[in-house]
């Protein structure tokens, strides 16, 4: 990490959260199967909603309803009728089955204890940030918290992550974005920030790492 900051560290590390440092999909996979059940809908199981996650809830639910990347015409009652219900069975079991990716707290203590500040900058709403940061202990670690419902715009805008710097006070030569996807990625290039990747997450079934991120992470030990 400290070769993309002239031997030093970083002032600021920015983390996205679902992929990155929380395997969330189990719980997201069973809140969009019981909207579908609710709605007379076959399924869609784990393997699919893996692929439609990282563009916050909406556009989940979209996906769920059309079963494609970029759905186009959708009723809107429809979708507010499964919107509504998804929110209602995430609320439900927001981190039942989700789980810590290998070495979060280790990576995350380490840096705090370097003085690096730190924050979070994900797409999902800011009630299920918060209930997840809290179940997972993981709420004290960071400087700056930011929803996909915190701001007008969400990755793969660069706003995020700009308002985070601005909070923090960091330059954008001096921020370091960890992520997962194409939106985290692309996000930071237009933030003017370096960008570290993991392998593991949720880029729509593609390798993160052909999109040439600044550091190709296989676990989040190698920022330690």
């Amino acid at each position: 990490m400290k070769h993309l900051f002239s031997s030093q560290d970083p002032a600021l590390v920015l983390f996205d959260l679902d992929g990155t440092l929380v395997d969330s999909v189990p719980d997201l996979a069973q809140a969009i199967d019981r909207m579908l059940t609710s709605l007379g809908r076959p399924v869609a199981g784990l393997e699919a909603v893996s692929h439609w996650v990282g563009n916050g809830a909406p556009m989940l639910v979209k996906r769920a309803l059309t079963g494609e990347m970029c759905p186009d015409l959708l009723e809107e009652a429809l979708f507010d009728k499964g919107y509504r219900s998804f929110l209602k069975f995430y609320a439900q079991a927001t981190a039942d089955q989700s789980v810590l990716y290998p070495g979060v707290i280790e990576c995350l203590s380490e840096l705090k204890g370097r003085g690096i500040k730190l924050g979070l900058v994900t797409n999902k709403p800011m009630r299920f940030t918060t209930s997840m940061l809290k179940g997972f202990e993981l709420t004290d670690y960071f400087d700056v918290v930011l929803g996909g419902d915190s701001l007008p715009r969400k990755k793969p805008d660069p706003l995020p992550l700009q308002e985070a710097m601005r909070v923090c006070g960091a330059l954008p030569e001096m921020t370091l974005m960890v992520g997962d996807s194409i939106s985290d990625l692309s996000a930071a290039r237009a933030a003017g920030c370096q960008v570290a990747c993991v392998p593991y997450g949720y880029n729509h079934g593609k390798d993160i790492f052909q999109s040439e991120p600044d550091l190709k992470l296989e676990s989040l030990y190698q920022l330690m």
